[in-house]
Parts: C-alpha cells; structure tokens; sequence
C-alpha cells in the first residue's frame, strides 16, 4: 500500500543492555523490488534521524535480494568491537516505492555491562581541628566545651 509518506529509506536504531562486537548481519526483504539494496551501519550513534544517515558510515553493504537468510554480511570486527548502540541506515532498494524488510539478524559476541562500583565518601559539615594535624600549635585558639 502507497502512502503519502511512503519511501525507500529505512533507520532502525538499536541500543544494547552491554557491549557487543558485532561480527555479522542477515538482511530479509519483502522481495518484489521492495528489498533494500544498500546499508550503511553506524556505531554507538543511536538515536540517529534519516538526516544524520547521511554522514560517513563506519561501514557501507551492497545488499542482494536474499529471501532465504543465507548471506550474512561481515562487519569490520575491530571496528565492530564495544558496541553500545547501533544504528541501520538502509538508504536504497531495488526500485520499487518503499521498502520491506521481514527479518534482520545480528551476529556477534555480548558481554555485560561494566557496573561502576558505589563511592563512600566522608564529608565534614564542620572541620574538627583535632582532626587535621599542622604541627604547629595555634596559640590564639580557644576551645569552646
């Protein structure tokens, strides 16, 4: 179905609970024209908008019309490596008005989020001199009981 706000351009945005080193992706379209022909893949970019698709990608795919999930495309691991968000950017097809995709897959290695451990702190609300040793006594000074 056309809609006035039909179009070829797809994003998805992808924001992981750890870090992840993205290794593959398997691309399903909606065959007929309707599978996307092109992908550019962006990391830890998320949340990115169509105008932000349009920046250098940290890798770019020419897609094949792939209805059986057979081709995975291999990503750059080193570069891949750390992922905290990824985004997907599928800028093209293969001519029809908009377009389709069933499935995507995402192939890689996950690992926990580092938790950042709890700092204890002790904080003066008012300094106790016997506390900070000068070595020097202060001649003017006069407790108070």
């Amino acid at each position: 179905s056309s809609g006035i706000n039909a179009d070829e351009e797809l994003m998805f945005n992808f924001s992981f609970t750890g870090s992840v080193k993205l290794k593959g992706i398997i691309v399903v379209g909606g065959g007929e024209d309707t599978s996307p022909s092109h992908l550019k893949v962006f990391k830890n970019s998320a949340p990115m908008t169509f105008d932000d698709g349009r920046r250098c990608a940290d890798q770019e795919f020419d897609l094949q019309d792939d209805k059986d999930a057979i081709l995975e495309y291999q990503t750059r691991v080193a570069k891949f490596n750390n992922c905290e968000s990824l985004s997907l950017y599928f800028d093209k097809n293969f001519g029809a008005d908009e377009t389709r995709i069933c499935y995507i897959g995402l192939r890689g290695e996950f690992s926990e989020a580092q938790k950042r451990g709890v700092v204890i702190c002790n904080y003066e609300s008012a300094p106790q001199l016997k506390d900070h040793k000068t070595g020097t006594k202060d001649q003017n000074f006069h407790g108070v009981s």
